[in-house]
């Protein structure tokens, strides 16, 4: 095990997604209005990523992203690049904000591509973000369980696997090819995203579940065996993470409940080395659930990126003292809630108010913590 795995994740940690950055807004304006080409946005993307990774040293990160500044979702983009993957367009009203947006099913058998478009992705982040460390951030399998196949209305009028146990057996090796491609590219600190376990408590998406002729509490069991599987060969010295995810779409949250319908089964998955959970509001209940983790860390999103309004200090410390009741304060870590910007159109927060949050999170974190 290497050092840097034996701090992962760090004591002040980033969830993985920045604001989208003007010049980087009118670029993929212009390259959706036909005015510029797809060599030139790529260029535009690489220039602000290289600003967005200096942001993130001057910032005192221990580990940096390209800020997900490729992507037009925090998760599609990167299950749109598998095989066996069809991706659709619709439009769509949620919150109030009517959008353009877009869903997956599976189409085909899935499977993992060695020409991924994240690999060259991470590349490129890895090369600028020396000497820190590059995170990579890709949704965890369960999003395409639950999103691209079993609540999907076109796979279920057209399925492609003959049982669920072979969907999920191609599902594990397209992750296990997954994570040794990153690998492989050089990745030591990767996390898994994922919203798909929220609706395993939240009581209107049990209730959609059910109508697919499902059981939410046996689903809980498949996801489990699904992310333990995904994760069984990965290698020793990488550190992998997982990142709880209640919605973080345009400043709107999506699922609401507890962690202590999931807690058991998605702590017992020894191979995380960490798990990064939302708390910013009386959403996500207590810290109880905390009393089953074992010996991994637990990074609390105490800091909302959903409002520019800055959180008292005092405030997260009595917070994270709560929390410490539940578990021992040294498997604790700070984080931001969530990204900035899960989709490219971002938070209602500034630029200015993002950084000072992160700040914020590295000033509690050294308070708190002699090794922060």
């Amino acid at each position: 095990m290497t050092n840097n795995k034996q701090k992962i994740p760090f004591r002040y940690d980033i969830v993985g997604s920045f604001l989208r950055t003007e010049p980087l807004k009118e670029a993929r304006q212009a390259f959706a209005d036909g005015t510029i080409s797809k060599e030139k946005l790529t260029e535009i993307e690489d220039q602000e990523i290289i600003k967005l990774i200096e942001k993130q040293k001057a910032a005192g990160l221990s580990a940096v992203t390209d800020g997900e500044f490729r992507r037009r979702w925090w998760h599609l983009d990167f299950i749109a690049g598998l095989n066996g993957i069809t991706v659709f367009d619709f439009e769509t009203t949620a919150f109030g904000i009517t959008t353009e947006a877009q869903g997956t099913f599976v189409s085909g058998p899935l499977s993992f591509s060695q020409d991924h478009p994240f690999l060259d992705h991470f590349r490129f982040t890895q090369r600028h973000a020396a000497p820190l460390l590059a995170k990579q951030t890709i949704p965890g399998p369960n999003m395409i369980f639950l999103d691209s196949l079993i609540l999907s209305k076109q796979y279920n009028e057209n399925p492609i696997y003959d049982s669920l146990a072979a969907f999920k057996q191609d599902l594990i090796k397209t992750y296990q090819d997954a994570i040794q491609a990153f690998y492989d590219a050089g990745c030591r600190y990767l996390q898994l995203d994922d919203t798909s376990w929220g609706g395993l408590f939240d009581d209107r998406f049990r209730e959609m579940i059910k109508a697919n002729g499902l059981n939410p509490d046996q689903l809980l069991q498949d996801f489990q065996e699904v992310t333990e599987q995904a994760l069984a060969k990965k290698p020793a010295d990488l550190a992998v993470t997982f990142h709880f995810c209640k919605g973080n779409f345009q400043s709107h949250w999506l699922y609401n409940g507890s962690y202590e319908t999931i807690a058991k089964n998605l702590f017992s998955i020894h191979a995380f080395d960490g798990f990064f959970l939302e708390y910013d509001d009386e959403r996500s209940g207590g810290f109880e659930p905390l009393e089953k983790l074992h010996d991994q860390r637990i990074v609390l999103g105490l800091i909302t990126t959903k409002t520019g309004n800055l959180e008292s200090s005092e405030a997260i410390i009595a917070r994270i003292k709560e929390a410490s009741q539940y578990v021992p304060l040294e498997q604790i870590c700070l984080s931001p809630q969530c990204g900035f910007a899960s989709t490219h159109e971002g938070n209602h927060l500034t630029e200015e108010e993002q950084w000072e949050k992160i700040a914020l999170v590295k000033t509690i974190a050294e308070t708190v913590w002699t090794d922060a």
